[in-house]
């Protein structure tokens, strides 16, 4: 599916996307992530070996059984609070299908099911629960009886009865499901509903990530680029809006590593840029774009805006500095003492004199021999 709208770059992305029963999230850990953050809400026991606290409140229902599952997380020893694993840092989503779970991630799964889509709490699990007696010394690295601390966010999950997992889905399935995410979201974006509309966008780039992308040639690579670009510029739209330009800037350049001449990535990344104050940067981005798209009103416009902002600059600059110093100071003539320079001649005569009347003689007198 074509991301750019024929009408204008500038418009956001109403023409793509489906809406199915599936839910996601997206957003960055709260605190620098180095050490577990501090909660203050109450404490949800959900198993003898599993407590929760909800750092944010997600929305609608919880995964069922077999669901599989995306999410982000941090995880840390209790005792020590070592951070051993950071999907976030990653880049990477976690899939998980509830109920196929490996015996280290049972407390983790415990958790994940009891929170909704957009949920992030804080899991206290015990260690019977997670890397056992014995602990792990591979990666990653967790020491024996560790009990263990999680950040974790449910971006969203799917309900497949068979719990089919992405590595177990055919292309054509997966290009499939990223799509219905990223209808999903487009939907949610008609309504304004921006953090939603992203977590759909975020579940749908999670079935193409780049694993996949690279097994991928010809029809099927294009199959996918044109779901999965589209889902980065409408990420890029949404945070826009949101204010938050510099995750706004990734987006668009993701999709620019791909196609360096996508008018629309170049286009908000322009916006994005201009909104931080990188009006050279956004100058570029919007000159080329209009290469690309030179009867796009949009472009224009932001073009008109920067060159007024670039006059509104140096107008208020000259206003400010213009006069700060005055004119350059002028070097002024030394007044002359004439009694001074009467008197300078007077040595200098008296110097040259005698020598002068030496040599006259001299010459008379030899004339006269």
């Amino acid at each position: 599916m074509e991301d750019i709208p024929s009408q204008s770059i500038g418009k956001d992305d109403e023409d793509e996307i489906v809406m199915e029963a599936a839910a996601a999230v997206h957003g960055e850990p709260l605190q620098d992530g180095n050490c577990p953050p501090n909660v203050e809400s109450a404490v949800e026991i959900l198993q003898e070996k599993v407590t929760k606290q909800i750092i944010k409140e997600g929305h609608g229902r919880k995964p069922s059984k077999y669901a599989t599952c995306f999410l982000h997380y941090r995880a840390w020893t209790e005792s020590t609070q070592h951070k051993f694993e950071d999907t976030w840092h990653e880049q990477r989503p976690f899939e998980m299908i509830l109920g196929k779970e490996k015996n280290e991630m049972t407390g983790l799964a415990v958790g994940v099911s009891s929170m909704k889509a957009g949920e992030r709490a804080l899991l206290h699990v015990g260690w019977e629960l997670g890397y056992g007696k014995e602990g792990n010394f591979s990666f990653p690295n967790v020491p024996p009886m560790a009990d263990i601390i999680y950040e974790v966010e449910l971006i969203g999950f799917d309900e497949v009865k068979e719990g089919k997992a992405r590595g177990d889905m055919t292309a054509e399935e997966r290009i499939g499901a990223a799509d219905r995410r990223k209808m999903d979201g487009n939907s949610l974006f008609k309504e304004e509903i921006l953090e939603e509309a992203m977590q759909q966008y975020e579940m749908a780039i999670a079935y193409l990530g780049d694993d996949f992308m690279f097994q991928l040639f010809g029809k099927y690579r294009d199959m996918a680029l044109a779901v999965k670009n589209p889902c980065h510029l409408n990420m890029a739209a949404c945070l826009i809006k949101l204010k938050r330009y510099e995750e706004a800037i990734a987006q668009c350049t993701i999709v620019l590593v791909e196609d360096e001449n996508n008018a629309k990535a170049l286009f908000r990344r322009g916006k994005a840029r201009a909104e931080l104050g990188q009006t050279d940067a956004a100058r570029e981005d919007f000159l080329k774009a209009r290469k690309h798209a030179p009867e796009d009103k949009a472009i224009l416009r932001e073009l008109r805006l920067l060159d007024e902002h670039d006059r509104a600059i140096y107008k208020k600059q000259k206003e400010i500095y213009g006069g700060i110093f005055g004119p350059p100071p002028q070097p002024k003539p030394k007044p002359t003492n004439l009694l001074m320079r009467t008197w300078q001649w007077l040595i200098l005569i008296c110097q040259w004199l005698p020598s002068l009347i030496y040599r006259l003689f001299r010459r008379e007198r030899h004339k006269a021999d």
